[in-house]
């Protein structure tokens, strides 16, 4: 089954909005949380469809394909948190999710379909929809995205990888709570430039779990819910001082999230030999599980380059959240002392930028 591309708005009653996310112009056939709004335009990179299922692609659900993953964690039934099928053309996969909520994703990353239960609300749906979701559509397209936040340093950025539940956001608010400004949370996608790499600014949310609200800001519920149905929270990184960097950044060194640690040194950072930071960030690639054997090739070639045009480090965290202040005076500590040696340079950043 070939995906024709979308044609127009049917979701009754309720106006298109546009918005840019990692440089994608994207427009969406209801106004999505947490976004900002640009001019609408006629050319855009990516079409999206909330609207319950009623514009899918007549007969995609039905049309031949093949499972392609399905997630190894399972909910209190034993069944699985994702399902993905691949279209038997290849013009498609199909993502659903335990809860009910399906995407369709085209090929070539330029149309979204969503669907939900009514037991859930778009803010649901979002929350896939900018994680996962979009994350496929940048890898579909050929960008190759870290699972890491991206945190404005002077006009340079620096990502913070790390695996699920490490701390990535929590770090990114840490910095972002100092007056430093977030490009992204959860994905960096770089725009790679040959001799240099650019972060991608997202939107301005950070995703937080109670317990970091609670750390970072003494209640559990000082932050709004993203959603009604769940206990994430998020910051509007626009509110109290704006706190979101719009334009890409230069990325110049990665801090690669190890556990939690009661070592009397940690918070504290170590230098990793190039093998082992390129096995790092391999395995701190964004919805990898969901590569073909091209696109893996692919993320090879970048992020060898990458590794070898710019520190990346391990940083160790403190397993007491007290701890959460030096972590952050770690990582600027750490930065200096890589900009005065000449590990970063200005002038390798602003190649990056050309």
């Amino acid at each position: 089954m070939t995906i024709q591309p979308d044609t127009g708005t049917r979701t009754s009653g309720i106006e298109p909005a546009t918005y840019r996310v990692y440089a994608l112009r994207v427009r969406c056939s209801r106004p999505i949380p947490g976004l900002e709004s640009v001019p609408a335009t006629s050319e855009v990179d990516l079409e999206v469809r909330l609207d319950e299922g009623q514009s899918w692609p007549k007969g995609s659900l039905k049309a031949p394909r093949q499972l392609w993953h399905e997630s190894a964690n399972r909910d209190q039934h034993g069944e699985p948190i994702l399902r993905v099928w691949m279209g038997a053309d290849g013009s498609f996969f199909h993502l659903r999710y335990q809860d009910g909520t399906e995407f369709l994703v085209d090929r070539a990353g330029t149309q979204v379909w969503a669907s939900w239960p009514a037991s859930l609300t778009l803010e649901d749906a979002c929350a896939y929809l900018l994680g996962p979701v979009l994350g496929l559509v940048l890898r579909f397209r050929g960008v190759t995205c870290l699972h890491a936040s991206a945190i404005d340093l002077g006009g340079l950025a620096i990502a913070i990888a790390g695996a699920p539940g490490s701390g990535k956001s929590t770090a990114a608010a840490i910095f972002a709570k100092s007056g430093y400004r977030v490009l992204s949370d959860d994905v960096v996608a770089l725009a790679d430039h040959g001799s240099g790499f650019l972060a991608q600014p997202a939107y301005p949310r950070l995703g937080l779990w109670s317990d970091s609200v609670e750390a970072l800001f003494g209640l559990p519920d000082a932050l709004p819910q993203q959603t009604p149905t769940w206990n994430k929270c998020y910051w509007d990184l626009t509110q109290n001082g704006d706190k979101f960097q719009r334009g890409p950044l230069p990325l110049c060194a990665v801090y690669v999230l190890s556990e939690r640690d009661t070592d009397a040194r940690a918070p504290f950072v170590e230098a990793l030999p190039l093998r082992v930071g390129l096995t790092q960030l391999i395995e701190n690639t964004y919805v990898s599980y969901l590569l073909d054997s091209t696109m893996s090739v692919r993320d090879l070639d970048v992020l060898a380059r990458l590794v070898l045009s710019m520190p990346v480090r391990r940083l160790v965290p403190h397993a007491d959240s007290r701890y959460l202040a030096s972590l952050r005076d770690v990582v600027l500590d750490d930065f200096q002392a890589l900009t005065m040696r000449g590990a970063i340079t200005t002038a390798s950043a602003a190649r990056a930028a050309i």
